[in-house]
This record gives C-alpha cells, structure tokens and sequence, in this order.
C-alpha cells in the first residue's frame, strides 16, 4: 500500500510503499477512503507530542470501509463504512475505564500516534473505538467529524447552560461547533487572528453574531468560551470575556504555555478546564445529531501523496474549514 510516513520529527513525510496492515483476531482492516488533516497532526511533526511511535503514519479522522474481520470481532461485517477517531485503544481495567472515562485510560493509545493511522491506503483499528458514518455524508466531509467535531462536541459540553459562546481560533473544531451551538439556541462569537477577514466572514456566515481579533473584548459578556487556537496567552484574554460564573475550556492536546495573570480574573467563580481525548458516549451522540442540526463541513481536499502540501497550507491558515485528504475515490 501507499503511505505517507513521517519518519523524523520535523522532516516532511515520505511517500512509501509498505505491506499492507494485517489485523489480529480483535482488530478490524479497513480500507482508508478520506482522513483529516488535524492540528494536532501538525503537534506531532513539531516534536510538541514527544512519545510518537516512528516510523510512523499519521491520521486519526478515518473514514473508510471495512475489508477484514478478526475472528474475535462481533457485530461488524465487511463492506460496513466506519470512522476511526484519536482514541484508538484502552485497557478496559483501569480506574478510569471502569468509570466510563476512558478518555483518560492510563494505557491509552492514540492513532496516528502510537498506532499507524489514515495517511495510507489500509489501516487496523480496534473496534471498540471505530463509529459508524451517518449515510447523509460523503467520505470527506465526514473526516473532520472524527475530532475536529468530537473534540469539539466534548469541549461544548463543558461549557454547560449559556446564552453567550466565544469560539477563539475558527478553524475546523469551531466552524462544526458553532453549526451546533446555534442548534442549541447559543449565540456565537468568534475570535481569529488580528487581520483574518476570511475567517471572520466565514464565521459570519454560519451565524455568528460578532467576530473580531482574539486580542479584542466581545460587545457583551460571554457565558463560556472555548480554545481551539494552540496559543497560551488566549487564556486570559478569554477569562476576561467571561461573565462571572463563565467557563474557559481548552480543547486542544497541546498550547503554549500559558502567562501568569492576575487572580482577578479567575475571581467570581469562573472556571479553566481542559479537554482529553473523547469517550465512546462522545463518539455516538455526536454522529447521531449531526444529520439532524444539520451539520455541514467545508473542506478543502488533497490527494494522499499531497500530504504535506495540506499541512504547510493548515500550518499558515490557508484552509477555511477543515483539510482531507483523498485516499480512494470510491467505497470498496
């Protein structure tokens, strides 16, 4: 099969020919048809996640169809179109498993990480964490639901009862959370870089009623925010758009490193929390609403061998909505 590996952090990827993945009796084969390009894609190749396996095929927003079937796997048949997010095993055993939080298993592993993931022809994944496909989406436009929306599905829980929604960095997580905070009667704000008019006319036009610069104050107070933009300082400038009682929920797996600020702005029982990873629970709630809000994914597409092309185009915020990559034209 063909892949696109990356063989040393901070090299470009390598297009190779490798042997096509065999799966064990608890694993599913699955032919890649389309595979987001994340952010945290970009973390990886940085050095800024500093544990991945190499050489080593990234991808974790999978979309493809089922080829193979471990002889242990139940209820998944060939032919079946399935998505394969970050999470991509766990123990079952540990304290957080046990307690339906496996997103914070302390086995965990992560594809496109410590697993080969979707920039390649075939993929193995455990199906415990493969998700089937609303059938109202093609292969592409499907991708980006595998984490920039389940991260941001997750991230939106956290922000609890509100009126008031800052998205700061609207990119491919806020262009699907704000489709879905408007469904649930929130106004949106959208923050970008200082000079971005694209984003913030594309914010616009997915109904959010203000868009500025990250470094500015919203005309009203928010009742939560959510970072997806990398960027540490974003922090207080959130809390200060807060309202007291407001959340600041991080979304991201990697920031910067975040400047001291003064207690004030935590004061008034306001809230700073992270997000990790996703649960199943995510996973199914998140997919099953999607037709129904409707949402719907821009994306720009690149073949497979144009890997690297999609991540220096995501890296200097050339891609409105979200990056795919086009791995097969066709189901199998």
């Amino acid at each position: 099969m063909r892949a696109m590996v990356l063989e040393q952090p901070g090299k470009p990827l390598q297009l190779r020919d490798m042997p096509k993945p065999s799966p064990t009796p608890e694993q599913i084969l699955i032919r890649v048809l389309a595979c987001g390009v994340c952010r945290t894609d970009l973390h990886i190749i940085d050095g800024d996640l500093a544990e991945p396996k190499l050489p080593l095929i990234l991808g974790h927003e999978i979309v493809g169809v089922i080829e193979q079937v471990g002889n242990q796997v139940h209820g998944l048949e060939i032919g079946y179109r399935v998505g394969v997010p970050w999470l991509g095993w766990t123990d079952g055993t540990c304290r957080f498993c046990r307690s339906r939080r496996e997103n914070l298993c302390e086995h965990a592993r992560f594809t496109g990480y410590q697993i080969d993931g979707g920039y390649a022809e075939y993929t193995v994944a455990d199906p415990r964490y493969c998700f089937p496909i609303p059938d109202g989406y093609p292969d592409a436009q499907a991708a980006p639901l595998l984490c920039a929306g389940l991260i941001g599905y997750r991230a939106l829980r956290f922000c609890g009862e509100g009126d008031r929604l800052g998205l700061y960095g609207f990119g491919a997580s806020a262009h699907i959370i704000a489709q879905v905070a408007r469904h649930r009667g929130w106004k949106v704000y959208a923050f970008t870089r200082r000079g971005d008019d694209a984003s913030q006319r594309f914010a616009k036009e997915l109904g959010a009623v203000w868009a500025g610069a990250s470094d500015e104050q919203p005309p009203e107070r928010l009742d939560a925010a959510i970072l997806f933009a990398p960027v540490g300082s974003l922090v207080p400038e959130a809390l200060r758009a807060v309202d007291k009682g407001g959340r600041v929920v991080s979304a991201g797996i990697h920031i910067s490193d975040i400047p001291s600020f003064p207690y004030d702005l935590l004061w008034g029982e306001r809230l700073v929390r992270s997000v990790a990873n996703l649960t199943r629970r995510d996973g199914r709630e998140f997919l099953q609403a999607a037709p129904d809000i409707p949402v719907h994914t821009e994306i720009t597409e690149f073949p497979l061998e144009q890997a690297n092309e999609a991540i220096q185009a995501l890296r200097e915020g050339r891609i409105q909505g979200a990056a795919v990559l086009r791995v097969a034209q066709e189901r199998a």
